[in-house]
C-alpha cells in the first residue's frame, strides 16, 4: 500500500442534478469523499477538469496524458486513479496506455449513476480503483468497473446503463477485485510505448467513417476534403466494404492520409478474407488492419501515429508498431 494520486476529470461519477439533467460539476475531493479509502492508502487529489466525457477533445486528452507523466515523475507515488466519464473512457485509457512506460499502474474508473444516487456505483468503483492502483504492477493502464479489472487495450463500453459497463469483447479481464484483494488472472501483452507527443503545433483531424448497405465513398471523400490526416473505416464483417470505397481509400492514402480498418461487429479481428471490396482489397489499397480494436480505440491509435511522425510511411510504421502488427523480416535465404 502507499500513495495514490486521483486525477479528477469529471463524468457521471462527478455529476449532480442541474435542473433538467445531470452534468459534471463536483471537484475531485467531493468525489473521493463518497468512497471508502483502502486501509494503508494515502490519497492526493489533482483537479484537472470537470467535463462530461462526450465533450472531451484531443487537447483535453493530451493534457491528461502529460499530467499523468508529471505525477509519475514523483517516485513517492505508487499509482494513479483517473476518474472519468464513461462515454469516452475507453479512448482516454488507450491513449494513456499507448504512451505508458512505467511499471506503476494508471487506473481509470467512473460510474453509471451520478454521485448523489443512493445506490450509486461510483463509491465502490473508486474504492476498487484505489486498491488496484496501490497494489498491482506491470499491467499497463487499466479500467476498473463493477469488480473487474480490464486492460485498456480492447476494452470498450458494452452497456449504456448497467453497472458492468465495460468489457473486452474479444478477451478476458486482467483481474478481479475480491474481499481478499486484487486477484490477477493474466498479464496483457503490450507493444513498446510511444514517446510523449510534442506539446506544440496544431492538433490533427482524425475522422471515423462507417460502411453500411448503400454506403458509398461520399463521407470518406468529405473527410479527406475537410483536412483529415487520418481516417478509421468501420467496415462490415471481418473488414469488408465495396470496390468504390476501396478506390476512395487508395486515393486518400496516395494523398498521405493514414487509413485504418476496423469493423462494426462487436468482437473478433478484422482479417483479409474477401475481395471485391473486402479486406483483401482494402489492405492492398493501403488501409492498416487494426486487429480487435474497435472504432474509438482505432482512432486513438491513428491519432497517436499522426502525432508521432510527419512522413506518411513513418506514420504507417508507427501505427503498425502501436497495434503490434509490424511485419516480421523474412528469414535469411527465404524467397522474396
Amino acid at each position: 500500500m502507499g500513495q495514490v494520486v486521483v486525477i479528477s476529470t469529471g463524468g457521471t461519477i462527478a455529476s449532480r442534478w442541474q435542473g433538467s439533467g445531470y452534468a459534471a460539476d463536483a471537484r475531485g475531493g467531493d468525489v473521493l469523499a463518497t468512497a471508502a479509502v483502502p486501509e494503508g492508502v494515502t490519497v492526493r487529489v489533482v483537479d484537472l477538469m470537470s467535463v462530461n466525457s462526450a465533450r472531451l477533445t484531443t487537447a483535453h486528452q493530451l493534457t491528461l496524458l502529460r499530467t499523468v507523466r508529471e505525477v509519475l515523475a514523483d517516485p513517492a507515488v505508487d499509482g494513479i486513479v483517473v476518474t472519468h466519464g464513461t462515454d469516452t473512457l475507453e479512448e482516454s485509457a488507450f491513449l494513456l496506455d499507448l504512451h505508458h512506460d512505467d511499471p506503476r499502474p494508471v487506473v481509470l474508473t467512473g460510474a453509471q449513476l451520478p454521485m448523489e444516487a443512493a445506490d450509486g456505483d461510483g463509491p465502490r468503483n473508486l474504492h476498487d480503483a484505489l486498491l488496484t492502483a496501490a497494489t498491482v504492477r506491470d499491467l499497463g493502464v487499466l479500467i476498473v468497473f463493477d469488480g473487474r479489472v480490464h486492460a485498456a487495450r480492447g476494452t470498450v463500453k458494452v452497456r449504456t446503463l448497467a453497472a458492468d459497463a465495460f468489457a473486452d469483447p474479444s478477451g478476458e479481464p486482467v483481474a478481479d477485485v475480491t474481499a481478499h484483494g486484487v486477484v490477477v488472472r493474466r498479464r496483457p501483452e503490450r507493444p513498446a510505448p510511444l514517446p510523449l507527443p510534442a506539446a506544440t503545433g496544431p492538433l490533427p483531424r482524425v475522422d471515423v467513417v462507417t460502411h453500411h448497405c448503400d454506403g458509398d465513398r461520399v463521407l470518406l471523400d468529405a473527410a479527406v476534403a475537410a483536412g483529415a490526416q487520418g481516417i478509421v473505416l468501420v467496415a462490415t464483417g471481418a473488414g469488408n466494404a465495396t470496390p468504390e470505397v476501396c478506390e476512395a481509400v487508395e486515393e486518400a492514402v496516395s494523398r498521405g492520409v493514414l487509413v485504418a480498418l476496423t469493423t462494426r461487429v462487436p468482437s473478433g479481428p478484422v482479417k483479409e478474407i474477401y475481395t471485391h471490396g473486402g479486406a483483401v482489397d482494402l489492405a492492398a489499397a493501403g488501409a492498416v488492419l487494426t486487429g480487435t480494436l474497435r472504432a474509438g480505440q482505432a482512432r486513438i491509435a491513428v491519432l497517436s501515429a499522426v502525432l508521432a511522425a510527419a512522413d506518411p510511411a513513418a506514420r504507417t510504421r508507427v501505427l503498425r508498431e502501436a497495434l503490434g502488427t509490424t511485419p516480421k523480416p523474412a528469414p535469411a535465404g527465404a524467397p522474396a
